[in-house]
C-alpha cells in the first residue's frame, strides 16, 4: 500500500492512504537516504510504501520504501553538528512567522531559513505576526524589514491571529497546496493556524515573560487536512537554525540579490569578501543590498556556527 506520512513520533508514523484511511506504521530495518545524514529517516510529507500486518488483532503497517522527495526543509541538529534533521518534505510553500519582540526573530535566523528554502526551491512567504500588539516604533521596524525582503522578491504579509487581519489572504495562498508554518516558539504559529481553521484547536501557550520566549506546544511535526482544500504541516518551534553543509561558493546563489550581481564581479569565483572589483560589495556600499543580509551571508560562508546556537532562546 502507498500513503503519505502525516505524523512522526520517532518510532511510529501515521500514514494516510489516498482513500483517507490512517495506519500506524513502523520502519523495517534501517533506511539510508542518499546524500542526507539525517536523525530521522522518514519525515512528515514523505510518500511511502508499506505492508500491513496484524498483531493482537491490531492492524499496523511496516514501511519498506520511501518515494523520491520533491524537496525537503532540513536543518542542522543543534547538538550533533554532523547530523541533520528533516523537518518536512514535499512542500509547496513555507510560511516563516516573524515577531519583532516577544520573542525577537533575528535577521540571521530569517536569512539562514531562507537560504535553506532557496537551496531546495521551496517558496517562502514571510508573515509578520502580532502586528496588533506593536507600538509605532515597532511597526516602523516591521515596515523596514518587510521592505528589505520585498526588494529581494519575497512576499511579506502583516498578520494578526487576534484581530484576524490578513488571515483570509493567507488562506487564499494556501488553497490547493501543502504549506508548512515555521518560526521560533512563541511567534504564534498555533494561534494563527487555529484562526485559519478553528476546528483544529491546536494547543497554544503564553509567552514565558521571564525569558521573552515561547514555550513549546508542538513536539512533533504533524500534517493536517483542512476544510478548504489545503494541508498544513505544524512544526515544533525552532530555536536555532543551522544551515546544512554547502560549499562556500554556492551560498551566494541562495541569496537572490547576490546571485543577480555575481556575473558583474571581475572574478567568476568571487566570494564577495576581499576580492577587487566585486559587484556585490559595490552594491553594499551604495545601499543596494541590506547590510543585515550581507552579514548573514558572511556568517554562513565563514561557518559561524555559534550564531545559530547561542541566541538567548537557544538552549537545546
Amino acid at each position: 500500500m502507498t500513503g503519505k506520512v502525516y505524523k512522526s513520533t520517532g518510532s511510529w508514523y501515521t500514514v494516510k492512504t489516498e482513500l483517507g484511511k490512517a495506519y500506524e506504521c513502523r520502519i523495517k530495518g534501517k533506511f539510508r537516504i542518499k546524500g542526507i545524514k539525517s536523525t530521522n529517516p522518514i519525515a512528515v510529507g514523505d510518500i511511502v510504501d508499506f505492508d500491513l500486518e496484524t498483531n493482537n488483532k491490531e492492524e499496523t503497517g511496516v514501511i519498506h520504501k520511501i518515494h523520491d522527495r520533491k524537496n525537503v526543509i532540513v536543518r542542522k541538529s543543534v547538538n550533533l553538528s554532523k547530523q541533520t534533521h528533516v523537518i518536512a518534505s514535499n512542500l509547496d510553500m513555507v510560511f516563516l512567522m516573524i515577531t519583532i519582540n516577544n520573542p525577537p526573530t533575528l535577521t540571521s535566523f530569517i536569512d539562514r531559513f531562507l537560504v535553506t528554502a532557496e537551496a531546495y526551491s521551496i517558496k517562502t512567504i514571510l508573515l509578520f505576526n502580532k502586528i496588533d500588539a506593536y507600538d509605532k516604533e515597532t511597526l516602523d521596524e516591521v515596515r523596514y524589514l518587510a521592505h528589505i525582503y520585498r526588494e529581494i522578491g519575497y512576499e511579506c504579509i502583516g498578520v494578526s491571529a487576534k484581530t484576524g487581519k490578513n488571515v483570509d489572504k493567507v488562506k487564499a495562498l494556501m488553497e490547493g497546496k501543502v504549506s508548512m508554518f515555521s518560526g521560533h516558539s512563541g511567534v504564534g504559529k498555533s494561534t494563527l493556524v487555529n484562526a485559519i481553521e478553528p476546528s483544529l484547536n491546536l494547543k497554544t501557550k503564553e509567552i514565558s515573560s521571564q525569558h521573552m520566549q515561547g514555550q513549546h506546544t508542538t513536539t512533533f511535526a504533524e500534517m493536517y487536512d483542512l476544510s478548504f482544500n489545503a494541508s498544513i504541516v505544524d512544526t515544533p518551534g525552532i530555536k536555532g537554525f543551522g544551515v546544512v553543509d554547502m560549499d562556500k561558493e554556492e551560498v551566494g546563489d541562495y541569496f537572490p540579490e547576490i546571485f543577480k550581481l555575481k556575473q558583474d564581479c571581475k572574478f567568476n569565483n568571487c566570494l564577495h569578501v576581499k576580492e577587487p572589483k566585486c559587484a556585490v560589495k559595490a552594491a553594499l556600499d551604495n545601499d543596494e543590498i541590506a547590510f543585515s543580509r550581507y552579514r548573514s551571508y558572511l556568517q554562513i560562508i565563514e561557518g559561524d556556527e555559534e550564531h545559530y546556537r547561542t541566541d538567548n532562546w537557544d538552549n537545546d
